[in-house]
């Protein structure tokens, strides 16, 4: 399993380098010393750790939903015609775009700047892997 730096823990996380240092700080994620010196994240733990933070529910969140794909972030742009509207978001490193009937836009009352949670519930998903060299 690969070793990631703080920083690639952290990209992959969706948190600051900060954070993850703290997180290690106050033993809640374990990071070793590699033989550069440098400190560094397995990946497996890693990975244990990313589900766990995912299946803590948010506090007083007392919805229950079947998608399990929820991508917390701030909605970056909302174009509308007269029937459709697309709404684009950020999710920590992550672009998300929904297409969806105006009238639930303005339901939802989507705007620049607003805080939501893209649910993705999908029967095809690609997963890649970058190519070692």
């Amino acid at each position: 399993m690969p070793n990631l730096r703080i920083s690639e823990a952290a990209e992959l996380l969706g948190v600051s380098d900060d954070t993850v240092r703290r997180w290690a700080d106050q033993g809640r994620l374990r990071v070793e010393v590699a033989a550069s010196g440098r400190k560094v994240v397995d990946g497996a733990a890693l990975a244990a750790f990313a589900q766990q933070l995912a299946e803590t529910p948010d506090p007083g969140d007392g919805r229950r939903q079947s998608a399990r794909n929820r991508l917390r972030g701030i909605v970056t742009r909302v174009t509308k015609d007269t029937v459709m509207a697309q709404v684009e978001m950020q999710a920590g490193p992550f672009r998300v775009v929904s297409l969806m009937s105006r009238e639930a836009a303005d339901d939802l009352d989507l705007a620049p700047g607003s805080v939501a949670v893209a649910s993705v519930k999908s029967t095809h998903v690609v997963i890649e892997i970058a190519e070692h060299r």
